[in-house]
């Protein structure tokens, strides 16, 4: 199998790392050579329901070098993700990674170590291409309006609040959004979080419901007008193109990217 790119997928045990696994598994340019997920009892892939005709190994952390992986695929959680993404770097693996919940403080020395071992990698909060163009879209009509607020939807198990996603765009909009306190300065909550999360003067709205699985809008009001921005997933699949790219292009970078935006 020379020259194709050998994958890990951590965390297969959930359901956007089965997608990944998937994802892999039926792409031509892709050999999955493990997978990961500290819970998992099965010490192969062909001992989970639907991968009979598989044999890919459940790697602990301390095989993961013997199968000589190029890519680090991570669906997990943040504490896990970031301790991951340490030691996919630290062992010459270029890390993708989807969990999201990670603190600055933890990306900037990521992103530091990856310079010092010249890995690429890529940290993104959403692959999905139609995040992607939504979050475009919103940093430039904040140029022209200020007055914007985004309401993140998502299902009921999604472990952080706001979502990537969601703070990844209130970032976007505020580098090019003039300064700007939302709402009415003498407005006074009668519920109290009822405004949302304040991010540099928007507020953002978390959703979370069963039957949901990843929408976001973005509202910009306006003298007279107004614009909404807005994107949804309907299918967890959808993410896959932009993992695929991502492990199509990560290993020729030599530092950690945020933003699947940096590989299109």
């Amino acid at each position: 199998m020379i020259g194709l790119t050998k994958i890990i997928v951590a965390g297969f045990k959930g359901r956007m790392g089965a997608t990944a696994v998937d994802m892999v598994l039926n792409h031509d340019g892709f050999e999955l050579v493990g997978v990961y997920d500290p819970v998992a009892t099965e010490k192969n892939l062909n001992e989970v329901a639907g991968y009979a005709d598989q044999n890919v190994p459940v790697l602990t952390l301390e095989q993961v070098p013997d199968v000589t992986p190029d890519v680090w695929i991570d669906f997990t959680i943040p504490k896990a993700a970031v301790a991951n993404t340490k030691f996919a770097l630290e062992h010459h693996i270029s890390p993708v990674i989807g969990t999201t919940g990670f603190k600055a403080e933890e990306v900037a020395a990521l992103k530091q170590l990856s310079k010092e071992q010249g890995v690429g990698g890529l940290i993104a909060p959403n692959f999905g291409l139609t995040a992607v163009l939504m979050m475009q879209f919103a940093k430039q009509a904040a140029k022209y309006f200020p007055d914007v607020e985004i309401i993140e939807m998502h299902h009921d198990n999604k472990l952080d609040a706001p979502s990537g996603t969601a703070i990844k765009t209130a970032e976007m909009m505020a580098e090019v959004r003039a300064q700007k306190e939302q709402g009415n300065p003498n407005e006074k909550e009668t519920l109290k979080g009822a405004r949302g999360a304040n991010y540099d003067g928007m507020h953002i709205h978390s959703v979370r419901l069963p039957g949901l699985i990843a929408h976001q809008q973005v509202q910009f009001g306006g003298v007279g007008e107004g614009l909404t921005i807005r994107q949804d997933t309907y299918d967890r699949v959808s993410f896959m193109t932009g993992v695929a790219l991502a492990c199509e292009k990560v290993t020729a970078a030599h530092e950690l990217f945020e933003g699947l935006e940096n590989f299109l």
